[in-house]
Parts: C-alpha cells; structure tokens; sequence
C-alpha cells in the first residue's frame, strides 16, 4: 500500500464553521483545539478582567465596615466556598458577595492554620439578618447548592430572586452546559479562574481550606462577581422570549421546593437492603450456575465477546444485531432470542439482578448521611431538555417499578418519624391528559370527563367492538398506540413492540387517526409551527429550539396514512416536548404550590422525593386525612385544562406497601 503522507496532513476544514458549530453544540475544548490546528485565536480576545476591587475581608474591623454596607444592599450576589460537592457534608469555607460590577467581597472562616479569618459560628450569625430578610434580594449560580449549605448550618437564605445557570437553561435547554465558567465565556467573554488550579485533582487534590486564604480569595469573590453581571444580559434575554414570568414564577420558587426535598432526603432502611443484598448474591449464584449448564461450559458471563460465541456459535442462534466488535448481545437481541433457546433468558434475569444489587441494593447503604439515617438525592433543575426534573447520588427515578425486585427495593423507603407514613400523589395519565387538551380531540376529552377507561375505550373505538367485549390483548395494544403517538412510534415500531405483523400495525395506526382526527391535527399544527418559529412552547410558556423539521408533503398535512407518518427525530422530539414538557409544567406547580400550603405545617408533612409524575412526603398520622385532601385538590386544581386532571393517592409504611388512600 502506498500511503501519500503529504495528503495525510490534518487540513481541508473550515475552522471558523467549525467553530460555531462548536459553540453551537458546547463543544469548547474542541474549538480550542480546532483553533490551534488552524493557526488562529479565539475570534474575540477575553476581555481584562480586573480584580483590584476584590477585597479580602478577614479581621473583625474589616468585617464591621463590610456588614455595613452589605446592610444597606436591596440586590446582592452571594457564594459559599464548601469542603465538599455534595451540600449536605459540606462545611462552610467562606462567603463572597458582590453587590457592585466588578467589586466583590470574600469572607474567610475556615483556612490553613495561622492565617488570618474570621470566627465560623459570628460571621454566620452576624450575616443572618441578611441573608434570611426576604426585603434583600438574592442571586447567584446554582443556588440550590448555596441554600442547602446553609440550612444544613443553621440558617435559611431568603429573597431569592434569580440564578443564572436556571435563566441560561431557560434560554436554551439543550445546551449541555450551564456552569458558571461556560456562561462567562459565552456572554462576557471572560475565562473564569478554574477550581483545579487551587486545589488540583485526582489524588493530590486538596479541600478548599487547605488552599492559601490569598489564592482562594479572589476565585470566590469571581463567583460572585459574575453572576451579578451576567443577571441585566440573561434577564434581558428572558424578557425578550417571553420567558420572564416562567422564571420569575416557576423557576426560581422551584429552587426552594428542591432544597426542600434534598435538604430532608428519604430514610431508608439499611437492615432491609442487607437482607435483600444476600438473597440477590444467592439467586445471582444460582444463575451463574444454570447459565454454565445451559451454556455447557464454564464462562464470564460478564464478557459479551463470551457470551456472543456461546449463543451464535456454539448453540447456532442467529445473529439478530452487529456492532464494530461483533454481534451485538444487549438487551433487545436478547429478549428476541429467549423465543428460541432459554440461555438468553436467564442472561436478562442474571443481568437484572446484578444491576439492582449493585446500582441499588449494595450502594444505598453508602448514601445514607451519617447523622440523618436519611439519602439526600440531588434533584437537577437544567438537565433534561424537555423541562423535566431528573435525580442523582442516587437516580432515584430509575428504580423498575413493573416487577418484583424493583418493588422489593422501593420497600426499603420508610417514613423518617416514629408512626409516620408515607404518602405517593401519582398524577394518573398526565401525558395522554395533556394530548387531549392540546388536541381539543372531542372523542379523547370526552373519555376523561366522564373518567372512563382510555385505553379500553381506544381500543373498543379501535376495534369497532362493545366495551364489554374489549380483551386484555385489544386493550395493551391500545395503550401502546396511546402513548406511542405521544412520541412518534412507527408501524415498524409498534409492530415490534406488541409482536404483530406490520401491516397489522399500520392498519391500528390509520384506525386510531381517522377515530382521533383531533390529534392528527394536532401534530401537523404542532410541527408546521415549529418550522415556522424554530421552537415548541409547553403550557407554562417553557421553549425549545428544534432544527430539522421538515416541509410537509401538502400545506398543512403532514401525514397521509401510516406508512407515510414517519417522523424523524427533531419532529419527534417537537411533539414529545410539547406534551412532556407540559406535564413537568403542571406538577412542577403543583410543587410550589404545595410547598407554599405546607410551610406552616412543616412539623407535620414533609415533601420527600418527586420521581417523573409522582409526588412522595411523609406525613404525620393524625392529619393523613386532611394532607391527602389538600393534596389532591392542588394537584387537580393547579391549571384549568380542557380535561379534569385526576391524582391517585396512596400510603403506607414504606414506598412499596403504599396502598390506595382510605382502602
């Protein structure tokens, strides 16, 4: 082979397109490197940063006229510089504050011995009346974060007002990054001090307060600073898009709610996890076993290149899917295969339980908070493009529902007080409620105005056959078109999903559509709109920008039969945000709400844990009744939509025996 090396030479590229694609998808070190590859600098130089007006404030008499002037501020932009990511462990390191463009504050209280600062336990109380007067506004990045670390010190930070990383996810939810260092770049043109150049990684890392109160001083009063001047351009913005009120509203009041649910976390009960820990350990032994049997021969079940020449080779399967190593062994191909042979079932089942037991089961117990018995999840307001809240440390909201072990492990979420129960407010077919009042479709509005049964009723209407006579095959083949409208599922996909031919597929489709006119319509409108604007708007106004939607085929039809209605993925997305991102519009009120009832009740219900469109607390027994009352009528009453909106309520002593209220 002969290889021309001068043609090998990295070029032929457009760096300055690159580049904005770059910016476009977040892609920052990527456009450093594609700069450096082209020869040219950034297309603006950073803007000088001066830090000058950054003061230390590390001596009482520097404290006395700090507070003074801090005192009279209707607007101030704070931070905490912590120990620890997670805000619940974390102490309190320092303060910083910024109330002037380009002058800020940083208050030291923890450093490395014998350097000045100031005493933990004064500062706190001393900056009290502040921080915890709602007449003093506050603002900052992520200060969810900031509020907990209070709360956990003792003190309740009030007057929020605004966060720049909410209003920048506002703005553009599929942006992949909102941090402060990305929002700098991006609307002041200023590179932001990195922490890992004070306390670097890995194993050298170091605590904030092992780091030179000198050095540590002007990164701090930085995280004050630039929140406070990215505030006029982000609020601007918001303003502009009409995204203004959603923040000032909705946001910004669901930071409290938040800090509310992590600050309290879910007690969780280690004795049942270690039982459960045992018996997963056995049954995953017991597996490893019949799987070797079935397989004829030892092998690591782990390895999916073993596993491919076990079930393709050796037992002769046929190869369903192939991936740039080899046939592909994931869940899908092995969940057609268990037709044929029963190694492939009992690979899912050994795969299942080893993803509980070690996702759930042996890593809870390492959670729990030492002093509380209780796992504080941390629940992200700017990560999902849809508006959906998500969970992490742990992703409470992955937890399997629909079989035995996942309910086992729900089982191990008790109530936190003595006799207290918990109690789970499940909004009941949020999503197809929300189609319907979009879709205005008389059929889908009349079927939830008189409470009946939508899936039944779909497929009788389907079917063309009495409700009566409506079988459990009929029906789970309409609930699966019901929600498979929702996100753009094609006759191909449904076929798959319900084991049915595709024609047989296509035919349920265009049934469905000529039945629910209202909801075709609904998806044309939806996606010429989009076209037209760029964007999808949800109920509480949340947008999103959607590239790729593409000219309908007539004017305003997109779809002419099933085998037509092929949605690609932006259109899919566009129809799927709208009605997704509505649903976390309703309960996302309905937290606030519910939150604002209950906080002079805080002694006697407690909001724990959000988890998709189901709300948990734990409530004190002797007002069960009257909380589960107030609850409902929130959660129902939050919006006035073309349909009633419907809660199932339950209780019971842990998540997994939580039984219909009042049964």
């Amino acid at each position: 082979v002969t290889v021309d090396w001068e043609a090998s030479q990295i070029g032929g590229f457009d760096a300055e397109q690159l580049i904005r694609l770059g910016t476009d998808l977040g892609f920052q070190t990527l456009n450093d490197r594609f700069s450096q590859l082209a020869g040219i600098g950034p297309s603006a130089p950073p803007v000088e940063w001066n830090t000058d007006d950054y003061h230390i404030v590390d001596t009482a008499e520097k404290f006395d006229g700090f507070l003074a002037q801090l005192s009279d501020q209707t607007l101030v932009s704070l931070d905490t510089e912590t120990t620890n990511i997670n805000p619940r462990q974390a102490e309190i390191v320092g303060y910083s504050f910024a109330w002037k463009p380009g002058e800020a504050y940083y208050l030291p209280v923890r450093g490395p011995v014998g350097e000045s600062r100031l005493d933990p336990h004064e500062t706190l109380e001393r900056l009290r009346p502040v921080l915890e007067n709602p007449a003093i506004g506050k603002i900052g990045q992520n200060l969810k974060y900031d509020m907990i670390v209070l709360r956990s010190a003792g003190l309740e930070l009030a007057g929020i007002t605004f966060d720049s990383m909410v209003a920048s996810y506002l703005l553009d939810a599929g942006q992949r990054n909102h941090n402060l260092d990305e929002l700098a770049q991006r609307y002041l043109n200023h590179n932001t001090t990195k922490i890992d150049t004070l306390i670097g990684s890995g194993k050298t890392q170091k605590r904030m307060d092992d780091v030179a109160i000198a050095e540590v001083g002007p990164y701090a009063a930085e995280d004050a600073d630039v929140p406070l001047q990215l505030q006029p351009l982000l609020a601007a913005r918001l303003a502009e898009q009409g995204l203004d009120v959603l923040n000032r509203d909705l946001e910004v009041p669901l930071i409290e709610v938040l800090v509310e649910l992590e600050y309290h976390g879910i007690r969780v009960d280690k004795d049942r996890l270690a039982k459960l820990s045992t018996r997963y350990g056995q049954r995953i032994e017991e597996l490893a076993v019949e799987i070797e049997e079935l397989a004829g021969h030892p092998l690591n079940i782990a390895s999916p290149k073993q596993l491919a020449n076990v079930l393709f080779n050796e037992l002769d399967l046929p190869v369903i899917k192939k991936t740039k190593t080899g046939p592909s062994t994931d869940a899908s191909v092995l969940d057609e295969l268990r037709e044929l042979h029963p190694l492939p079932a009992k690979i899912i089942e050994y795969r299942q339980y080893s993803k509980l037991k070690n996702t759930y089961v042996d890593a809870l117990p390492g959670l729990i908070h030492p002093a509380t018995g209780r796992v504080h999840a941390s629940f992200n307001q700017v990560v999902t493009a849809t508006g959906r809240l998500s969970s992490s440390d742990p992703n409470l909201q992955n937890i399997p529902v629909r079989n035995e072990e996942g309910r086992e492990i729900r089982s191990a979420f008790t109530a936190g007080e003595a006799d207290w129960k918990l109690l789970a407010a499940d909004y009941s077919q949020i999503e197809l409620r929300v189609l319907a009042h979009f879709s205005e479709d008389e059929a889908l509005c009349n079927a939830f105005a008189n409470d009946e049964d939508i899936h039944t009723l779909v497929a009788s209407q389907v079917f063309e056959v009495p409700l009566e006579e409506v079988t459990s095959t009929m029906r789970r083949n309409a609930k699966a078109v019901n929600f498979g409208v929702i996100y753009g599922q094609s006759p191909f996909g449904l076929a798959k999903s319900l084991g049915i031919s595709q024609a047989d597929a296509t035919e349920f489709i265009d049934s469905y559509f000529q039945k629910y006119r209202g909801v075709e319509d609904f998806i044309n409108q939806t996606l010429v709109d989009c076209r037209k604007l760029g964007y999808v708007s949800t109920l509480a106004g949340r947008r999103r920008l959607i590239d790729g939607i593409r000219q309908p085929p007539k004017q305003t039809n997109f779809f002419e039969s099933a085998a037509h209605r092929q949605l690609n993925m932006p259109e899919r997305t566009a129809i799927n945000t709208v009605i997704q991102g509505s649903a976390a519009d309703l309960i996302k009120m309905a937290m606030v709400n519910l939150h604002q009832l209950f906080r002079k009740q805080s002694h006697e219900v407690r909001m724990l844990l959000q988890i998709h469109d189901e709300l948990i607390f734990e409530v004190a027994p002797s007002v069960l009744g009257q909380v589960a009352e107030q609850i409902e009528g929130e959660m129902t009453q939050v919006m006035p939509l073309e349909v009633p909106l419907k809660v199932d309520i339950k209780s019971g002593d842990n998540w997994a025996d939580c039984e219909p209220w009042g049964t």
